[in-house]
């Protein structure tokens, strides 16, 4: 059976300006777009002769299974000549790529992945600290805690413990049992903590802490993708601290 070709494409963090020039060039060729729940809309009105199709997903919120985007993929390139699978960050980083991977590859449909930039490094960047620092940092780790259903258990604290630097992604909404976790495992209390939530965006907040005053975070209900930097680089971080943010100001 003819078909075209699956392109998984990084959006990037956020901000539209952010978006490769390669990304942008497949937006304004395809014929069908699937887009993740975190991609700004004005990347998405890029793609302006394609049928937009969302199927995001948000922790706590009703989503697409992966296992329909994988056939949607699939009968969308035996259908169309450009087929776009636009994904927050990067594709190849906690963005479950590697199922859609297989399934194009068990169904022969073409593809081609785009990156993006992740996260971790726009925040990294308006936050002016570099994940290393040459004699403190020369190890970085990017974990998520969260766990599927129906997933085993993932160790992800001890590849925070290994490293010099780490980067919890989707931990917002455990942040107490993540300081409680790694206090357990042996990390200092005082271990320096930045989190950036909404990076690259108008909306975005910074704020600076200690790894015992970690569960606080969840007082300020704050909203939207964030990352939690850990590690001895953010000690001189110029970010605001935890009690320059009131109660509930970003409910």
């Amino acid at each position: 059976m003819p078909s075209g070709k699956v392109y998984l494409v990084g959006a990037g963090p956020g901000a539209p300006d952010l978006l490769t020039l390669r990304a942008a060039a497949l937006l304004k060729q395809a014929d069908i777009v699937f887009y993740d729940a975190l991609v700004h809309a004005d990347i998405i009105a890029l793609a302006a002769h394609a049928a937009h199709i969302a199927v995001g997903k948000r922790c706590g919120k009703q989503s697409t299974a992966q296992r329909f985007i994988n056939k949607r993929l699939v009968d969308a390139a035996r259908k169309h000549m450009h087929v776009v699978r636009l994904k927050g960050g990067d594709p190849m980083l906690f963005g479950r790529a590697h199922e859609e991977i297989a399934a194009l590859k068990a169904a022969g449909i073409d593809f081609e992945v785009v990156p993006g930039v992740t996260s971790a490094l726009a925040a990294s960047a308006e936050i002016a600290v570099s994940l290393t620092q040459r004699g403190l940092a020369r190890s970085v780790t990017f974990v998520t805690p969260r766990v599927g259903e129906g997933e085993q258990p993932n160790d992800w604290a001890r590849a925070v413990m290994s490293a010099d630097t780490a980067v919890v992604y989707m931990g917002l909404g455990q942040v107490a049992s993540i300081a409680a976790t790694l206090i357990e495992r042996g990390m200092p209390p005082s271990k320096p903590v930045v989190v950036v939530v909404n990076a690259s965006l108008a909306g975005r907040c910074e704020l600076k802490l200690k790894l015992r005053d970690l569960h606080r975070v969840s007082e300020l209900a704050m909203d939207g993708p964030a990352v939690i930097f850990i590690g001895d680089v953010y000690s001189e971080a110029s970010v605001k601290a935890l009690e320059a943010f009131p109660q509930a100001r970003y409910a």
